[in-house]
């Protein structure tokens, strides 16, 4: 049997069957053993590791601890809970909207490009660059979400880093959207999202390209670079205290546990939490030289387990009611056996989403696009239900192609 553990639960004799450590690597070279000693425990408990399963068959028991089913049960229950929220309804369809999307995606990847070589020669943003390309990402977002929401999901491992900005940039801007703040805030915050890695600039291509596991010299590296963006953009006439703020304290954690000042709680501010949130999400759904990103419904499900110690719980919450449970570009099993795509949310059930279905697992083979409305009932272009997330991997299919379908 497969318990959920605190790591604070752990003893000798147990058996690791899994450790979740979030977004960081662990300390051990293999994910299962058996605790042989109290320094292997020391070592979860210094990792700040959120949980541990352990297998009961193989080791200890731990009898007050829930087991895995009943620990997912009652996330399931809190997600359930955040689906019946109501979200901002977009101004023009998906369809209208992605073109443009897709234009200014290019564009900002560019400019984020053009900024890291600047910074790494030494020579100074410049924000009147910078500006117009929030704006056009706004625009989008103001027009329909979706649509640069479902791109943030496509990234190459080569040009990671640029489009990891854009991405940030965009969740960013919607998730303030979604909170009600106002024009110049989100603006600000835009601006933050769209240069809150420059300081990786400074970072050598071998420590951050780099497939293994980095070694302590080379994440002390990595760690400077929220300083190294704030001193950069210091520099830049102009800039805002909101874009220093995200910038340097994008990777601080409610527990104290984050970096370079080790902040923790309320001395975070607001925007550089929500900042926090949307960083790691995207960093957790992209593949990269060393991970397999994970689909953006997971994600979610996990940044809401971690919430209890990394970030501020009411702030995920509002997130996920931002990017819906199931986000635009997730590929979902419904009840039917067909697979679909989410292109929009419900306005007041984020658990029935708008989907279009386009391959059948039961015959295995594809079919005509049709657009399901999974809020509605039988007869109505509804009467269907989400089963699951699924891994576009496991069935070899690309539902991103079918997202910008007319």
């Amino acid at each position: 049997m497969l318990k959920k553990v605190d790591p604070s639960q752990l003893r000798v004799g147990m058996f690791i069957h899994a450790l979740d450590c979030g977004w960081m690597t662990h300390p051990f070279l293999r994910n299962r053993f058996k605790i042989t000693h109290d320094d292997e425990i020391r070592k979860i408990l210094a990792a700040r590791i959120q949980s541990v399963t352990i297998d009961c068959s193989l080791g200890l028991d731990a009898d007050d601890a829930p087991t895995v089913a009943e620990a997912e049960a009652k996330v399931d229950a809190g997600i359930a809970a955040i689906g019946a929220r109501p979200v901002v309804a977009p101004r023009s369809t998906l369809a209208d909207e992605f073109d443009r999307a897709l234009a200014i995606r290019r564009q900002a990847a560019g400019l984020v490009k053009t900024v890291m070589q600047d910074a790494r020669m030494g020579r100074a943003v410049e924000l009147d660059q910078v500006s117009p390309v929030v704006e056009n990402i706004t625009g989008s977002i103001l027009r329909n979400a979706g649509a640069l929401l479902g791109l943030s999901v496509i990234k190459s491992k080569d040009d990671y880093t640029f489009l990891h900005s854009v991405s940030v940039c965009t969740l960013l801007v919607a998730f303030c959207r979604a909170r009600g703040m106002d024009a110049e805030t989100i603006y600000q915050a835009g601006i933050g999202g769209l240069l809150h890695d420059t300081g990786k600039a400074l970072i050598p291509d071998a420590i951050l390209n780099k497939p293994g596991r980095l070694t302590e010299e080379e994440f002390a590296v990595v760690r400077r670079h929220p300083q190294d963006g704030h001193d950069i953009l210091a520099r830049t006439p102009g800039i805002g205290t909101i874009p220093l703020d995200i910038t340097l304290h994008h990777h601080e954690r409610r527990d104290g546990a984050g970096y370079p000042e080790r902040q923790g709680g309320a001395a975070i501010s607001e925007l550089a939490q929500m900042a926090a949130i949307v960083d790691v999400y995207d960093a957790i759904t992209a593949d990269r030289c060393y991970h397999k990103g994970i689909p953006p419904a997971e994600a979610l499900r996990k940044m809401y387990e971690w919430s209890s110690t990394q970030f501020e719980p009411a702030l995920v919450q509002a997130f996920m009611r931002c990017v819906g449970i199931y986000p635009v570009g997730t590929l979902v099993l419904l009840e039917s056996g067909r697979l679909g795509v989410v292109i929009e949310p419900h306005e007041t059930s984020l658990l029935t989403p708008k989907v279009r279905v386009f391959y059948s697992t039961r015959s295995q083979a594809y079919i005509k696009p049709e657009l399901v409305d999974l809020a509605r009932g039988l007869g109505f272009g509804g009467g269907d239900r989400i089963v699951r997330h699924e891994s576009p991997d496991k069935w070899q299919v690309d539902p991103l192609r079918f997202l910008s379908l007319a």
